[in-house]
């Protein structure tokens, strides 16, 4: 069990390592130990406020858990192969559905956590540009690219296809969720136009005054969910994680709650996370109870 659970933390190590992301390990002392569970996740400011929560209930019901930081590929990769336990990041049916299509049997879906989602190409409020059809008339306005996310994002994905679709003379440009929310921070302050991928829930759409570009070939879709997947056997391993875990709902405006908390200067999303939980335990009851 021992060499096991060793060869697990040392593939996920190494999946953390091949995405450019790091490896956070839980750290809260238990009276009760009740096993180890890793919730893998994306660096998405969504997600990792999300994660961090069901971190923090988990914690509190005797858990230890481990938290992993991958790229989209490498998080469903560790999902399918039991190197981890769980995720509350599966954005469907469209952002992740290649993704959900690859690991197949080897996962549970169940279900939704967060309704009301949405995914475009979003802009300054002031920008003349209202659709994506638009912006090929304004492309020098926008130093001809968008500003992207980590490439291997499901919405990188899906704007590569809005390129294609558009026949846009744009060129998209990766990066990560940080890199695209400080370009519009930039721009923003300097009343210049800008063009970035962008995703609902975020706590950009309560600090700017930001828009989404019409999009009327409808590539990006219209509104998703975001889902909770664990690997296959979790339900036997560990009944009452995976009863909480199944039971893990919650509304944008609770996210976005803990998303603002977290752009706070010097903020540590895990610390949030704990007191958002503890200012809110007749929520958190009901995922418990449930």
């Amino acid at each position: 069990m021992k060499t096991r659970m060793l060869n697990r933390r040392i593939r996920l190590a190494s999946l953390a390592l091949i995405s450019g992301a790091g490896l956070a390990a839980g750290g809260m002392v238990q009276a009760q130990d009740k096993g180890t569970i890793n919730l893998a996740y994306v660096e998405w400011s969504s997600e990792v406020a999300s994660t961090n929560v069901v971190r923090a209930v988990l914690e509190q019901e005797g858990y230890d858990v481990e938290m992993t930081s991958l790229s989209a590929a490498a998080m469903f990769q560790a999902l399918s192969t039991g190197d981890a336990d769980a995720i509350v990041a599966a954005w469907l049916p469209s952002t992740h559905e290649n993704y959900m299509e690859r690991v197949g049997d080897n996962v549970e879906d169940l279900g939704q956590n967060l309704d009301g989602t949405k995914l475009g190409l979003v802009v300054p409020e002031y920008t003349d540009v209202d659709s994506i059809a638009e912006l090929n008339d304004n492309a020098d306005d926008f130093n001809g690219e968008i500003i992207g996310i980590d490439p291997g994002a499901g919405l990188m994905s899906l704007t590569e296809e809005v390129v294609d679709t558009y026949d846009l003379d744009l060129q998209l440009r990766s990066g990560s969720g940080a890199t695209m929310t400080a370009a519009l921070a930039s721009a923003i302050e300097n009343e210049e136009d800008i063009v970035v991928t962008g995703w609902t829930p975020h706590w950009m759409f309560a600090r700017f005054d930001v828009k989404y570009l019409e999009d009327p070939e409808n590539v990006y879709g219209g509104a998703e969910q975001i889902h909770t997947v664990v690997r296959d056997g979790l339900k036997d391993d560990m009944p009452e994680a995976y009863a909480i875990l199944d039971a893990f709902e919650w509304t944008p405006e609770q996210m976005g709650e803990v998303m603002l908390m977290n752009q706070e200067e010097d903020s540590n999303p895990y610390e949030n996370a704990k007191q958002w939980v503890e200012d809110n335990q007749d929520v958190v009851e009901e995922w418990i109870n449930n």
